[in-house]
């Protein structure tokens, strides 16, 4: 069975907004290296539309470093599931729109083969979370206090708080700490 895995960069203030985040190469290698472990990547329209186009656009111009390059090779090169009931179609070729319940979705993707299922969305994560589906969480903390932005479970609450053991972090030179958690085995 597929692990479902959730990583968002965050502000020290909470904030999931990807404009007050420090998108170094180091971050930028840490995200390229979680990615090389996904086989799809399940998204929201509001963050998918902040990926796509500019991390294709990205790798076909290779016009940031390597190490951004890279991450957008890898990044477009993933198929993706594009959650929306806004949206009729989009013009990415690895990309699928689709309108059916988003649960009952993920759990058919969980039992395919292929490698970790990616949620890059923080819509997604809540409402994944809210039925226990993620296996693991990811949060890059930036030391940043932004004010403002998206938080996770913000549209949302949970009905019951949830567990996680912790497996490790990291810290990079720009201060950011990603620290990475397991959902917890009752």
């Amino acid at each position: 069975m597929r692990k479902i895995v959730f990583a968002i960069n965050i502000t020290a203030d909470g904030n999931c907004s990807h404009t007050d985040m420090i998108a170094d190469d180091e971050v930028h290698q840490y995200f390229t290296d979680l990615l090389r472990n996904g086989g799809l990547m399940l998204y929201g329209r509001i963050t998918y539309q902040l990926m796509v186009p500019f991390w294709p656009e990205v790798a076909r111009d290779q016009s940031m470093s390597e190490v951004s390059n890279e991450f957008a090779r890898v990044f477009t090169s993933l198929d993706k599931v594009l959650f929306s009931t806004s949206l009729k179609h989009v013009e990415d070729a690895n990309t699928r729109l689709v309108h059916a319940n988003i649960v009952e979705e993920v759990l058919k993707l969980k039992q395919q083969s292929g490698g970790d299922i990616l949620v890059g969305s923080i819509s997604i994560a809540s409402q994944l979370s809210e039925h226990h589906l993620i296996d693991e969480y990811r949060f890059v903390v930036h030391p940043v206090v932004a004010g403002k932005g998206p938080r996770l479970f913000d549209t949302m609450k949970l009905e019951e708080k949830l567990r996680l053991d912790f497996l490790g972090s990291r810290t990079f030179q720009s201060g950011a700490i990603a620290l990475h958690y397991k959902k917890h085995t009752r």
